[in-house]
């Protein structure tokens, strides 16, 4: 998914509370406390690979600085063997849902309460696409062209040696390339919780003959937008409507008042209206929020999607994961980073030394430290891409999806969970230091991409792994650990091959993009 910024100073909710829907515990002072919850979550996921971490989280008293230590932890013991790394994510899960809490109109009580409760019925609308019938062929935006065919596996290739992507992701979209059948999605139902994302896969699949069913905020624009997708595409895209029955149809655009949902008030509603479906839906998460409310929502997409798979083995469930987080990444990619950090030249290194000493030792640490070799499981590097402005919610936000993914697996189920490159979404430009940073990302050999590109690999890594025997996502595969599933097919933009450890490198990329910035100011002012 792409990068994006939480903009909190605090545990303190900076959002009004909410009337209906998921709450975080209260703190100390009475108050609802994304701290307290954080903490106790990842403490209860750390006590099942060493309950002295555990503990640690428990007590961190500066989790909002402090918590990429308590992640590095939770990834490292992980990786001791499959069992532990399941055991793990049960505990993670089951503490979010024990810790956060369903305030109805009845009062507070648990998430399974609610989800258990009647809902009011939804009624929905259905737009169907007037576009070309025949599946649109897969082709990728970049830099100005649209890549298909030679061209495409051309760039696929180049990422690959530049360690853009992994060679399982390489392998994946060359696939992808030579089954253009795969893209005929008529017989899928799939359901977009978050339709509208920058970064997601809306526009392809309206392309794709799919049967979609959009679920996203009430808001007109949103429904405006898709509606005009779904028109120029081939499918077909259901929508919810508030109302009991449909103020108009299709042909008029009053029923965009209507249209839509608040996952973080009605997950419960949504997710019996979804399993009155009563056929077999491919469910991706991709919704986001700034702040503490993407914690809660991406625990109201686990509602819906959770209800989904026990109403239907056959369920799928899929996400985009973030590029910045603590990942076990495969022994070649490991030993890459590893290169590049000991190639560095002998002046390159000089000048370096100082400057990161001034910095107080945060600058230019290298990315990958050892290759671990764990007696039950396959051999690992540890790279730490989490960039603490992001904050803790972000990261735990990100990791409750990474739990679910893991064992929607083991549990039988296909789960496509895939990293995507860091993007240059609207949420991350409006962050002047991350824009900054981003235009001089390449320097250290990490490409940011466009949204436009985003969402074309990642709607076809989705489809791969709906279709490919061979995708991580298919449970009949076996697998040495599960967070092979989240490292296979990883499009990472480089962060794990690079050198530097992500966030030491990225005050040095902000300041050449400021420079670089000014210097095309310059230019077109005409300014010395």
């Amino acid at each position: 998914m792409s990068t994006n910024l939480e903009g909190l100073g605090s545990d303190r909710l900076a959002s009004t509370p909410v009337a209906q829907g998921i709450v975080f515990p209260p703190g100390p002072d009475g108050n609802p406390s994304s701290r307290l919850a954080g903490t106790r979550i990842m403490g209860a996921a750390l006590d099942a690979l060493d309950p002295a971490h555990g503990e640690d989280a428990r007590r961190e008293t500066h989790w909002r600085s402090a918590y990429p230590r308590h992640f590095r932890r939770l990834v490292h013991g992980a990786m001791r063997s499959p069992d532990v790394a399941l055991a793990s994510a049960r505990a993670g899960l089951a503490a979010a849902w024990g810790n956060l809490h369903w305030q109805g109109e009845g009062g507070i009580g648990s998430l399974h309460d609610a989800m258990r409760e009647p809902a009011v019925p939804m009624s929905a609308l259905t737009l169907e696409g007037r576009g070309d019938a025949r599946p649109a062929e897969w082709a990728v935006p970049y830099r100005g062209a649209l890549l298909r065919g030679d061209a495409l596996a051309a760039r696929i290739d180049d990422w690959l040696a530049r360690g853009i992507i992994e060679s399982t992701a390489a392998a994946a979209l060359h696939r992808c390339l030579r089954h253009p059948e795969w893209f005929d999605l008529a017989d899928r139902h799939l359901v977009l919780l978050g339709a509208g994302s920058e970064a997601g896969p809306l526009r392809w699949l309206c392309r794709w003959r799919a049967r979609l069913i959009a679920i996203d905020l009430p808001r007109e624009t949103v429904w405006r937008r898709i509606a005009a997708l779904a028109s120029a595409g081939n499918g077909s895209v259901t929508v919810p409507l508030r109302g009991a029955s449909p103020a108009a149809d299709a042909a008029s655009d009053a029923w965009v008042a209507d249209a839509g949902a608040d996952l973080l008030a009605e997950a419960p509603r949504v997710a019996q209206w979804l399993c009155a479906q009563q056929r077999p839906l491919d469910i991706a998460a991709l919704g986001y929020a700034d702040g503490e409310r993407h914690v809660r929502l991406s625990l109201a997409m686990d509602m819906v999607q959770v209800a989904a798979c026990e109403a239907d083995h056959r369920t799928s469930l899929a996400w985009m994961a973030t590029p910045t987080d603590v990942f076990a990444v495969p022994e070649a990619t490991a030993q890459r980073a590893m290169a590049a950090f000991e190639a560095r030249p002998v002046m390159q290194r000089a000048w370096q030394e100082p400057i990161r000493l001034a910095s107080g030792d945060r600058l230019f640490h290298e990315n990958v430290e050892a290759i671990e070799r764990p007696e039950h499981g396959p051999a690992f590097g540890l790279v730490d891409a989490l960039v603490v402005e992001q904050g803790p919610n972000y990261a735990l936000a990100k990791r409750l999806q990474q739990w679910r993914a893991i064992l929607a697996r083991e549990a039988g189920h296909v789960a496509s969970l895939n990293v995507a490159p860091s993007t240059t979404t609207t949420s991350v430009l409006k962050n002047p230091a991350f824009a900054a940073g981003f235009a001089g990302a390449d320097v250290f050999g990490i490409e940011v991409f466009e949204p436009e590109t985003t969402n074309a690999l990642l709607a076809a890594l989705w489809v791969h792994d709906l279709r490919a025997p061979e995708s991580a996502a298919n449970p009949a595969r076996r697998l040495e650990h599960p967070h092979q599933l989240i490292w296979e097919d990883a499009c990472h933009g480089g962060l794990w091959t690079c050198a530097y450890r992500p966030r030491s490198a990225l005050p040095m990329a902000a300041a050449l993009g400021w420079l670089r910035g000014a210097a095309r100011k310059a230019a077109l002012t005409g300014e010395d």
